[in-house]
């Protein structure tokens, strides 16, 4: 089949065209914006990309075309797929039929925390011996790429909650099939798309509703709003519920945790009973969760605790979550994919945990649809608590979202920091935060960036001017 993907550079999309390839489809994508890490993938995969999305991109005769969820009408290139009456469908439902159905799934959901715990429970899989194929919105380090198809029964893929497509709007973890679901938390997000918290709910509660009664529904019950749906489900779940968290309330707890040394170590309880006790390099308390979820999949399937740390051991994190893209002159420069803001709270606490005696410097881009309305106004305010010096660029499109609402007022934002005691500034973008942090940065200071974007390259441009105030 000759596969065509409108929108490909998207992360799951990307990955998707890196399956079909490896099942031996013809593959060809058009997108507008393209950059690493997926641009590299693609290119890797020797994918044919076309810049930009026009009309005659039909021209490429593919058997079925895969609108991407980021793709809507008015869009010349699907206003030609429709007006031809070409065979369309969606990213979700392809996964679904080509490599998921009849095999045994694990799906990752929540708020926060998703690239990571599937991730790592790819790997740990792996390291247990059964050779999963997977499908994770970043790359795994450990295996250098986003996704994997094997022959094997087990299939490990990040669940998303934003819509299918423009004709599908149900979340993409409603297509996944779960033998096995993790929620991980549950916030508000997406104000794009969903009006409040309720609607969320509803959502999260329809994929708890798909797991079957031979499958497991872990649910991390440390999110009130995850207790919340769960209680409002009581009588209604026809699978077996492993609750976790770091609370007496959860059936699988994380205990006596240990931040001191190079690794963090913890015990889990099953029950009130000694489960194992495990250590990972994972940073923060909100790891260590991950890490627990995890635990309790690979034992659901089968994977000794001897594996399991096997796993823990070796496992090398995702790109951009909390990697550290770079150090000069003494300053070390990472890149994260934090946006909402308890994700940029949690990043900055357990960066705080590890470097305690630096100075922490957030640079913090408001890109995504949440990030970019007022909906988190006085959260983000607080988010930077952990942060010893904050600059927050412009908003990202602000024409384009003050079509939804409200835009987040940046000039307001760091007024509220400054007030809260943190020296806080707004620049409009990554060339003029160069120009203005580069030159007060000392040795020992830790920048986190935190991006769902390319952020103009911003990473790779403070690293080289870095550099040259060496030479």
């Amino acid at each position: 089949m000759h596969y065509h993907l409108i929108g490909i550079c998207g992360t799951a999309m990307a990955s998707l065209a890196g399956m079909l390839l490896a099942r031996g489809h013809k593959v060809t994508g058009s997108d507008q914006n393209v950059y690493p890490p997926m641009s590299t993938q693609l290119e890797a995969l020797g994918i044919e990309l076309i810049s930009g999305y026009r009309a005659e991109n039909t021209e490429v005769n593919a058997d079925i075309t895969i609108v991407g969820n980021a793709i809507s009408r008015g869009n010349p290139e699907l206003e030609a797929v429709l007006d031809q009456r070409l065979k369309y469908t969606s990213q979700a439902q392809v996964v679904q039929d080509e490599f998921i159905r009849g095999r045994r799934s694990l799906v990752v959901a929540g708020t926060h925390g998703k690239t990571t715990t599937t991730s790592l429970a790819s790997w740990i899989c792996e390291a247990g011996g059964l050779n999963p194929s997977f499908l994770v919105g970043g790359i795994v380090q450990n295996f250098g790429a986003s996704f994997r198809v094997t022959d094997s029964d087990f299939f490990v893929i990040e669940g998303d909650e934003y819509d299918t497509a423009y004709f599908d709007k149900k979340p993409k973890f409603m297509h996944y099939l779960p033998e096995i679901a993790i929620v991980n938390n549950i916030e508000f997000d997406h104000a794009d798309i969903y009006d409040d918290i309720d609607d969320i709910k509803w959502e999260f509660s329809r994929l708890m509703n798909l797991v079957p009664g031979s499958g497991r529904l872990i649910a991390g019950v440390d999110s009130p709003i995850v207790g919340e749906v769960l209680a409002e489900m009581d009588g209604k779940l026809f699978t077996q519920v492993e609750t976790f968290g770091l609370s007496d309330a959860a059936k699988w707890q994380a205990r006596y945790i240990d931040f001191s040394g190079d690794k963090t170590r913890f015990t889990v309880f099953r029950e009130g009973h000694a489960f194992g006790e495990f250590e990972t390099s994972l940073l923060g308390e909100f790891n260590v969760r991950n890490c627990l979820a995890v635990i309790i999949a690979a034992n659901a399937w089968g994977i000794s605790n001897e594996k399991i740390q096997h796993g823990l051991d070796s496992f090398t994190s995702v790109k951009r979550r909390m990697e550290v893209r770079g150090v000069e002159r003494g300053v070390t420069v990472i890149d994260d994919f934090a946006h909402h803001p308890t994700a940029v709270e949690e990043t900055l606490k357990a960066l705080r945990m590890k470097y305690p005696e630096n100075r922490l410097v957030a640079v913090f881009e408001p890109r995504t649809w949440s990030s970019r309305l007022a909906t988190f106004q006085e959260p983000y305010s607080k988010a930077f608590g952990y942060a010893d010096r904050v600059i927050i660029a412009g908003v990202y499109n602000t024409s384009k979202a003050s079509e939804l609402g409200k835009v987040l007022d940046v000039n307001e934002l760091v007024e509220d920091l400054n007030m809260r005691g943190k020296k806080a500034e707004s620049f409009p973008d990554a060339d003029s935060i160069i120009e203005h942090l580069v030159a007060d940065l000392k040795e020992n200071d830790v920048v986190a960036i935190m991006s769902n974007g390319a952020f103009g390259g911003i990473h790779g441009k403070m690293l080289d001017q870095l550099r040259k105030m060496t030479t």
